[in-house]
Parts: C-alpha cells; sequence; structure tokens
C-alpha cells in the first residue's frame, strides 16, 4: 500500500479529529459530521459528504485521506462464521472473523500482524510478530465488517459486539487499540455499550491498569492455568506477570465497578491443565473477584503438541467451578472448517497472501 504525507482520518478518534479541525481553524463539530458519514453511513468519498463546504471538502481532499485495509478474500462456514483474510500492507495480512448468533452478531477483530507472546497452542504465535496495526487497520475491520452486513442506524444491529481477540495481543498495542475502541464506542460511529467491546489479554499488567483509567470496556484474561509453574509453559508472559500480580490487576480492574465482572478464559488441554484438581485451584485463584470462566475446547493447529480435553473431561472441570458458584460456559467451536476457530487465526495466512500476490503478478502480466 502506498505511503503518503496525507492525515489518514481514519486514525483519528473522535476528540483527535476534533483537534484537528480545531488545530486547521475550523470548527470542531466537523469532527461529528465526519464521523456520522464514514462510521455510520459508510461513506469515505468527500463529495458525497453534503453538509461539508466545498471549500472544506478542497482542502480535506489535499491534506487528508480514509486509507482503508484491503480485503483479500472472505470465506463462510457451514456453521455461517465469516472470516476476512484482509492486507494491511504489501507483505501483512490479518483475520477478521464474524459469527452470527441468533440474538447476537459478534466480531472479532485483530490488533496486530502477528503475535509476539509466543502462547504454546495458539498458531497465531507460531507466524511471529510483525508489526502493530494502526487505529485505521483496526477500526477498518469493523467498517468492513459493517458494509458488508449492511449495518446502517435504520437497519436491524447485525453487528452487536467486537471483540480484541484476533491476531495479537492489544494491550502492547495501547497507543492504537484505545482510539479504536472510542470510535467503536461513539453513539455518532458504531454505538456499543461498553460491555459490548471487549479487549482480551494474555495478562500484561501495566496494560491493564492504564485501560481501567483511559477506556475501561469488558476485560477478558487469556488465563489458561492456574498455577504458575504450568502457567509459564502455556502463556510465557506470565514469567513477568506471576498470577498474583495480573490476579490483583483484575481486581483494580472491578474494583470500582462492583456490577462488572472479568471473564477467564480457559483452553481445555487434554492431560495437561483439565484435571479436576485444577479445576479447584482455579475456584480458589478467583475467589474474591467477580468472575465468569469461559472454557474453550482445543482446536488443534500445525506444530502444537496438544489435544483437545475430551467432552467427559470438560464436564468435570465445568462441574467443579460450577459447584463453587461461578458463571461458567462451553464455547461452542465456530468456524473450525475454515480455520476461524479460537487460536486458529493465521493458520494459513502467508500461504494465502502468497497465492494472492501471485495471482495479481500474473493478472498485471497478461
Amino acid at each position: 500500500m502506498p505511503v503518503t504525507s496525507r492525515v489518514n482520518l481514519l486514525d483519528l478518534d473522535p476528540g483527535a479529529l476534533a483537534r484537528y479541525f480545531e488545530d486547521t481553524g475550523e470548527r470542531a463539530y466537523r469532527a461529528t459530521q465526519i464521523v456520522k458519514w464514514v462510521h455510520q453511513q459508510g461513506i469515505t468519498a468527500l463529495d458525497s459528504m453534503t453538509n461539508l463546504s466545498r471549500g472544506l471538502r478542497e482542502q480535506l481532499a489535499r491534506d487528508t485521506e480514509f486509507r482503508l485495509p484491503e480485503v483479500v478474500s472472505l470465506q463462510e462456514s457451514d456453521d455461517g462464521t465469516l472470516k476476512w483474510l484482509i492486507r494491511v500492507d504489501n507483505g501483512n495480512c490479518i483475520e477478521t472473523v464474524f459469527i452470527p448468533e441468533a440474538e447476537r452478531g459478534t466480531l472479532c477483530v485483530s490488533s496486530q500482524v502477528g503475535c509476539a507472546l509466543n502462547c504454546s497452542f495458539c498458531a497465531t504465535a507460531k507466524q511471529g510478530f510483525s508489526r502493530n496495526l494502526s487505529t485505521a487497520e483496526i477500526i477498518g475491520q469493523v467498517w468492513i465488517a459493517a458494509r458488508y452486513l449492511g449495518q446502517t442506524p435504520k437497519t436491524h444491529r447485525h453487528l452487536t459486539n467486537i471483540v480484541l481477540m484476533g491476531m495479537g495481543e492489544p494491550l502492547l498495542n495501547f497507543d492504537n487499540v484505545v482510539p479504536a475502541m472510542r470510535l467503536m464506542l461513539d453513539d455518532n460511529a458504531y454505538n456499543l455499550g461498553r460491555k459490548r467491546v471487549t479487549l482480551s489479554t494474555a495478562g500484561l499488567v501495566p496494560g491493564i491498569d492504564r485501560l481501567r483509567e483511559q477506556c475501561p470496556v469488558s476485560l477478558a484474561v487469556s488465563l489458561h492455568a492456574p498455577l504458575d509453574d504450568l502457567r509459564d509453559e502455556l502463556v510465557p508472559l506470565n514469567r513477568t506477570y506471576p498470577l498474583s500480580e495480573l490476579l490483583a490487576a483484575c481486581r483494580r480492574y472491578v474494583g470500582d465497578s462492583p456490577h462488572d465482572q472479568i471473564t477467564f478464559e480457559y483452553v481445555m488441554l487434554d492431560g495437561i491443565n483439565d484435571s479436576v484438581a485444577l479445576a479447584r485451584d482455579l475456584v480458589r485463584i478467583l475467589r474474591g473477584i467477580p468472575a465468569k470462566v469461559n472454557l474453550i475446547p482445543f482446536n488443534r493447529i500445525a506444530g502444537a503438541d496438544y489435544g483437545p480435553s475430551p467432552h467427559a473431561t470438560i464436564l468435570k472441570f465445568r462441574e467443579e467451578i460450577v459447584k463453587a458458584g461461578i458463571v461458567t460456559t462451553t464455547r461452542k467451536t465456530r468456524g473450525d472448517d475454515i480455520d476461524a476457530a479460537c487460536g486458529q487465526l493465521v493458520g494459513r495466512v502467508n500461504a494465502k497472501a502468497a497465492r494472492h500476490r501471485e495471482l495479481a503478478s500474473n493478472t498485471a502480466g497478461a
């Protein structure tokens, strides 16, 4: 994608956009007009923004742009799950997943190209890390999905929830993720309540504290083990921020909001972290935290020596947690036939992107 000196207005949340207009001698309310055109109506052509003066449109055409990432492909699972392969630059692609359900539609958004945390059971980790996504590249995934789903302020809301659970660790890209979430929450953009926007982290403690202060959306923690020695193996970040520090940060996060709760995600690995004894340890460490536990059946990936826990084992594990009064769900696997299930993102992105580049090259030379 070409690099230009023009300001990409998609990188600016409503506050930053208002400051941009003030700095250029315009009224701050222009930001609201732009946000409504772009994010509510899906319009990025300045000529169509009829409540802007011709002079302002000409100035914006000279100095700014609306640069969105590019859709490479779209796959649909047998269960209706959608997965977009999206190019963010000449060498990198990301994946975004939409999961439709009877009462809700959840978009799973990526925050980085790859991931640096190297969790041992995750396909994204096997890809390594390339770079952070810009705010425009993060909110661009929402824009693409909303347009595909035909979502406008006057239509039925297809997209009801957004989860930052795709590629990457969102809190390692804090300065770009937070402006994107502010657009998700903004009444003039996607108008989602803060409980309908969820950020998932592997446990970056300083980032959890910053998030609580700046943009306290719903928090999900990729826990996966209730003991430090086991979590050190599964989630290497635990060696830097062990469970005692992570859980203290979780208590701080909900401390001022007694009606909030934290979702603890727990992938079920056969013979590794799925014993009843470990379920009791999980209950013990979550004591005093308003918590929900989400058990995730492991989805096989290449290069990981793990297997999924049997259904009966998951049931026994779940019963132990429920018995302690903790709300516990078992996530239904969705989109595994197109590698869109939890932990599978980026399984074959490089191959797909390479094939697309080859096809584009052949087409150009035809």
